[in-house]
């Protein structure tokens, strides 16, 4: 919870500076985002990473009910496989009921939209909407689950698993600037969302776990 609360408050500073245009400023002008449509970006980073975290929830659920486990057992890795389901629901949720148009969108990178922020929800910039937060990192964020299932066993392996699925978000994140879909804080709600989805589930499964003493579940803080 206090990496949860330590994250809102950067993400407050971060908004607080509206470097979101800035850094976007830097990849693209008025004729548009050069990378929009560019084979690594579109093609490989955009459409492949779609791909990726497909195959990586297959390779999830495979692994929550293959017969041989050690360390979390089928339950715990059924619980956690529906959080990561959760967490790829939840902002994909979140953006199809957003106003927030897109970069790409706005007039100043060559579309026809006032820039309105996402969080004055007050106001909408009349353009398509439905553009935040990320909907493409949750694509790794929303493994951040995993860090979760496996601390109590492997704190090693989980602290990997976290800097895996941190830095690949990030790389999603990245991709979608580039082609100016998304600016850099739509990246960094997607993560929070994902990471307090996690916490408040992990918190949920401790509390499961004190009412049912004979299905004991390690507890590592952290």
């Amino acid at each position: 919870m206090r990496v949860a609360l330590l994250a809102l408050a950067l993400l407050a500073a971060w908004e607080a500076t509206g470097w979101d245009r800035t850094v976007a400023r830097w990849l693209g002008d008025a004729a548009g985002f050069p990378m929009r449509d560019a084979w690594l970006t579109s093609t490989l980073l955009h459409n492949g990473g779609r791909r990726l975290a497909w195959a990586a929830l297959a390779l999830s659920a495979w692994d929550a009910i293959r017969p041989w486990q050690a360390g979390p057992s089928r339950k715990e890795r059924l619980y956690w496989l529906g959080v990561t389901v959760a967490g790829s629901m939840l902002v994909p949720g979140i953006k199809r009921l957003s106003d927030t148009s897109c970069p790409w969108d706005l007039a100043e990178f060559g579309g026809h939209t006032a820039y309105v922020p996402h969080w004055a929800y007050w106001g909408r910039d009349g353009g398509p909407g439905h553009c935040f937060p990320s909907g493409h990192a949750v694509a790794a964020f929303a493994f951040l689950s995993l860090y979760f299932l496996w601390r109590p066993y492997r704190p090693v392996l989980a602290r990997w698993l976290l800097f895996g699925v941190v830095g690949l978000g990030l790389m999603f994140g990245w991709v979608q600037l580039a082609r100016g879909a998304h600016f850099p804080s739509h990246t960094f709600w997607s993560a929070w969302l994902c990471w307090a989805l996690c916490t408040a589930a992990a918190a949920r499964q401790q509390h499961l776990h004190r009412c049912s003493p004979r299905s004991p579940i390690p507890v590592a803080h952290g």
